[in-house]
Parts: C-alpha cells; sequence; structure tokens
C-alpha cells in the first residue's frame, strides 16, 4: 500500500560530472519531495520557488494516479510557468508487478513529456542515466538562460 511521505524532504546532492560548460564546477541540486498528498498543499508555493524542473514519479499500475499527475502537472509545471523540456514523468513499476511498459497512454498534454519507466529493481542504471540525462538537460537550460541575460545587459 501507498504511504506519503510526510510533509517535505529535502535531499542535496551534488555532481562534478555534469556542468559541462565550465572545468572543476560542481552542480548542486535540492530535490524537495512534495510527498503526494494534498494535506500539504500549503508548503508547495514554497517547493516552487525558484525551481528549474520537475520530476513527477507515479505508479502506472493505480488508476488513480494516472488522474493525479494531470493536477500534479498543472500545478507545478503549468503554473510556474516551466516548459514541458523541464519536466520528467517517472513510471514507477514496483518489484514483482505485472506491468506493461509499452501501452501506457497519457491524456494530452502528458504526452507531449519525456517519459521513463523505473524498475530499481532490474535497471537501476537506466534510470539513473535517465536522470543523469534529465539534470544536464536543465543545466543547459539554465546557462542558455543566463547567457542571453548576460548578453541583454552587454547590449
Amino acid at each position: 500500500s501507498y504511504s506519503p511521505t510526510q510533509g517535505v524532504r529535502i535531499l542535496e546532492y551534488e555532481n562534478p560530472n555534469l556542468n559541462g560548460n565550465s572545468k572543476g564546477a560542481v552542480c548542486r541540486f535540492e530535490l524537495w519531495d512534495c510527498s503526494g498528498d494534498q494535506k500539504f498543499e500549503t508548503c508547495w508555493p514554497a517547493l516552487m520557488k525558484d525551481s528549474h524542473g520537475v520530476i513527477i514519479i507515479f505508479n502506472p499500475e493505480l488508476p488513480s494516479h494516472l488522474k493525479e499527475i494531470e493536477m500534479w502537472y498543472s500545478c507545478f509545471v503549468q503554473q510556474q510557468p516551466l516548459l514541458n523540456s523541464q519536466c520528467l514523468l517517472v513510471a514507477h513499476h514496483k518489484p514483482g508487478s505485472a506491468g506493461d511498459a509499452e501501452n501506457l497512454s497519457l491524456a494530452y498534454p502528458l504526452n507531449k513529456l519525456k517519459l521513463i519507466h523505473s524498475n530499481l529493481e532490474e535497471d537501476p542504471e537506466d534510470v539513473r542515466m535517465e536522470l543523469m540525462k534529465y539534470f544536464k538537460s536543465i543545466i543547459t537550460l539554465i546557462n542558455e538562460s543566463r547567457e542571453r541575460e548576460e548578453m541583454s545587459i552587454i547590449s
């Protein structure tokens, strides 16, 4: 059975290998877990402030989750506003589940988002690699935005 995280949990993470533009630069990430429970909705504005990306993790075997990710997308991506490329959907398959990863169909606009399937028992390295690709894309967006801002100041 599903037990939402109590309140908000923060994971701080550093990776020296993701920032292709700066030699020796370390990328620092903060991953905020908002629990998947609407009773913590009052915390959401603080979570969303200055965020650069959203990862929505759901159980594709639960029909209620397929509906809930529409709400999460609307709240955390569209109302920010973030680009679709700044959102990653993770369909997490529990160990031993018989879920069909190939036949998951999502409604518009969720079907336009990057979707990965995770099963940490069978393919943890694949999940890690997909997350690294996602983080690199976020870093690229941030760097491009910073460069545009610097150029507009110079011009």
